[in-house]
């Protein structure tokens, strides 16, 4: 039972997928994607300030680029998994130069959508809508936001629920009741 959550950037989209993990009553595990590449202290301070918000009983675990087989592992009925983001998890297929692993990235997407319709438990995707502004002159950032924008048409589409928050507020786009 999937339900991606998308929006900009400090629009409130981890604060409210956190949320909705703690109201859960079942076990959670927050699977985190972000890759920390060298000397970025800015990330990496956002990396732990996203670390020490969450709950101690959570465990926790790192999504790496088979993010899908990570969650087969987790996956658990009755539980909650919090993937934290899928953008981070696309930029995992990014070099240090800018190449961009198109198989590797194409085959485990493939396999992400798989097990994702096949979860057993509730699953949680955080993911950046980034789409919205003017066309990148960069080649490297005009196909991360191509692959993050198909990536997220094709993950909402497995998805029961889709939420996207603007401003700290939700407005359900899929899955209303």
């Amino acid at each position: 039972m999937p339900h991606l959550i998308t929006g900009g950037a400090r629009s409130g989209k981890s604060r409210y997928a956190e949320a909705l993990a703690l109201a859960h009553p079942g076990p959670v595990c927050y699977l985190a994607t972000a890759e920390l590449r060298g000397d970025d202290a800015e990330f990496a301070a956002r990396v732990e300030h996203h670390r020490r918000r969450r709950p101690a009983q959570w465990s926790q675990a790192e999504g790496g680029r088979g993010l899908a087989a990570e969650l087969r592992r987790r996956d658990a009925a009755g539980g909650l998994l919090l993937i934290d983001c899928l953008g981070m998890w696309l930029m995992r297929f990014f070099d240090e130069d800018g190449g961009f692993d198109t198989a590797g990235f194409e085959q485990e997407r493939a396999e992400l959508l798989t097990a994702l319709e096949q979860a057993r438990g509730e699953v949680l995707l955080v993911s950046n809508e980034i789409g919205w502004g003017v066309v990148s002159a960069s080649a490297q950032t005009r196909c991360f936001v191509d692959e993050l924008g198909r990536l997220n048409q094709q993950v909402a589409a497995v998805c029961r629920r889709v939420t996207l928050v603007a401003c700290g507020l939700p407005l359900v786009l899929k899955g209303g009741e």
